[in-house]
């Protein structure tokens, strides 16, 4: 009898659970474009197709890393370029991973004080305007060795598409005659003559680029060496030295990419591949994913209040580790090892306490034991036999130094600016450097530039990147958090709300009108600085996510006007 009674207790729990378990409802993601083979993403429609259409015509993702960063040039002037440089991080289809350097270079006369004035004290204006803020361009030998070595196509092919844009023109969209309209001052400034920029260009009007296209088809016959010794290379100089700067032939005949290994590492199930010095980005977002892996953020949840001190508190540490130990490798030993250890870090975050903020007064670089770009640009490709490529590539400030050379039709870099003028002093990103970062001839100047390719249980998984100098390292970080931890789409997770913090100056720089007035101010009793406003820099992430049914997904950055093309 008294079983009888408890089985049919039992059976009434039992039953009133499942009426009142909660009902398990399926969210629909919010997918970018979605295909079956190949992708392109990048800053401009126009560029991805080129890339697309090359992939199409049986290329592979190094044709068509060729054709877009061209394309760039031409369709994205702001950033896109043949008078700057970038990096590139690669996984072939056998898993085999690599990177090239075409960083710019500091030029021959180039010395440790040339922007300080007599009294030790920085020139203002002088690493960012003008031929005296230019470095070696590093674009032209970086796109020719990377077809080189992994090319199929001939460069014909790659470059005719590019020069043929050129020569019809683009069309000028409302992000672009804005920012047209709002640098034209400093066009004026900069250039003694009347440039193509210099009149207002309006939304539907057509920009072609006759000496542009002149200037790639003398590259496409002479290939590397008409830029960096020929025709090209005379007129560029020649320009440069009439405006001031110091770039002679010798710096264009010395300049050569350089081939380098990737900073590799693991962060719970997946394997990130990312660039190595003088870029910062693969070793800070390195330090700051394995400082924030002990903390479950997917309990905390999304941009949760938690959840942003962890990652907050992992990057004021990671960006003091990158103001002091690091710059180019061929000039300083850098202790990648050391600042990337699993123990060394965990010290580095023992200080943290979800109840205050550590103030960045507080937080030096660390102790071991050992004897940056405002607008860059990025492209993400993966083609239909299996590889991946992810590219970034910059001339620094919006439109570089300003200096457009009308003879050859674009833009030269500022990346002078990326080194440390003055040990203590920050650059136009905000960003403090040390004596690892100084000026010395030839040697390339620190980035922020981020390339990141990433394995999932040793499958290629995703392939991000963005512009958006100090703020590279941290959107890309986030890009890959909201996939991996909040379950997000590609498409999601590049337009979801970011947040930044670069050690110095000590504050948490949200995007403007995402983040809740309770979070911030709970944020701030908790001794966070807060900076709400519209930033001159933003970062515009072009990621590509591989999907578990064998599909490709792009996420092409709503901020700007970036588009994913494919088939």
């Amino acid at each position: 009898m008294n079983f009888r009674y408890f089985l049919f207790a039992f059976i009434l729990v039992i039953s009133g659970c499942r009426q009142n378990a909660p009902e398990i409802k399926t969210v629909e993601l919010k997918r970018g474009l979605t295909v079956d083979q190949a992708m392109v993403v990048s800053a401009r429609v126009e560029a991805s197709k080129i890339g697309s259409d090359i992939l199409q015509r049986g290329g592979n993702a190094f044709d068509a890393m060729v054709a877009t960063e061209l394309a760039l040039a031409v369709a994205y002037p702001y950033a896109g370029n043949l008078g700057g440089g970038g990096f590139m991080v690669y996984r072939l289809e056998d898993g085999t991973l690599g990177a090239i350097d075409y960083r710019e270079k500091a030029p021959l006369a180039a010395h440790k004080d040339m922007y300080l004035n007599e009294n030790g004290e920085i020139i203002p204006e002088k690493s960012t305007y003008g031929a005296m803020a230019v470095g070696v361009p590093g674009t032209v030998a970086g796109v020719f060795a990377v077809h080189e070595r992994y090319g199929t196509l001939p460069i014909e092919d790659l470059l005719q598409p590019v020069i043929d844009l050129a020569k019809r023109g683009v069309v000028v969209t409302q992000k672009q005659e804005d920012r047209i309209e709002k640098y034209q001052q400093y066009f004026r400034k900069v250039n003694k003559d009347s440039i193509l920029f210099e009149k207002p260009w309006l939304e539907n009007d057509t920009i072609k680029y006759p000496s542009l296209a002149s200037t790639l088809e003398r590259i496409m016959k002479g290939g590397k060496d008409e830029f960096y010794k020929g025709e090209t290379a005379r007129r560029l100089v020649d320009f440069i030295q009439e405006q001031g700067g110091i770039i002679s032939m010798e710096d264009l005949n010395r300049y050569e990419a350089k081939w380098r290994d990737p900073v590799t590492f693991e962060y719970d199930e997946l394997k990130i591949i990312s660039m190595s010095p003088p870029s910062s980005g693969g070793v800070c977002l390195g330090q700051i994913m394995t400082m924030i892996e002990p903390y479950d953020l997917h309990v905390y949840g999304h941009n949760s209040m938690e959840a942003i001190q962890v990652i907050t508190e992992a990057e004021r540490r990671a960006y003091a580790d990158r103001s002091y130990y690091l710059g180019d490798p061929d000039f300083v030993d850098i202790p990648i090892q050391e600042i990337m250890d699993e123990s060394y870090l965990e010290e580095r975050m023992s200080s943290f306490s979800f109840e205050q903020a550590t103030p960045s007064s507080e937080v030096k670089h660390g102790e071991i034991m050992v004897v940056e770009s405002l607008e860059t640009t990025h492209y993400s490709i993966v083609d239909q036999f299996g590889n991946a490529i992810s590219a970034t590539t910059t001339l620094n400030g919006a439109y570089g130094s300003k200096l457009y050379c009308s003879d050859l039709g674009f833009f030269l870099n500022n990346e002078m600016d990326d080194f440390s003028s003055k040990p203590g002093v920050p650059n136009m990103f905000g960003l403090i450097g040390a004596e690892a970062n100084s000026i010395a001839p030839e040697k390339r100047m620190l980035s922020s530039m981020t390339p990141t390719i990433i394995e999932k249980n040793g499958e290629l998984h995703m392939v991000v990147g963005t512009p958006g100098g100090s703020t590279i390292i941290t959107s890309v970080l986030q890009t890959i958090l909201n996939v991996h931890e909040y379950d997000m789409s590609m498409q999601e997770a590049v337009d979801a709300p970011r947040f930044h913090h670069q050690w110095l100056p000590d504050v948490i720089i949200f995007e403007p009108n995402q983040f809740s007035s309770e979070l911030k101010d709970k944020l701030e009793s908790k001794g966070y600085g807060i900076v709400d406003r519209d930033n001159v820099i933003t970062a515009k992430v072009n990621a590509i996510l591989l999907l578990e049914n064998g599909l490709i997904e792009g996420g092409a950055d709503h901020r700007g006007d970036d588009a994913a093309v494919g088939f």
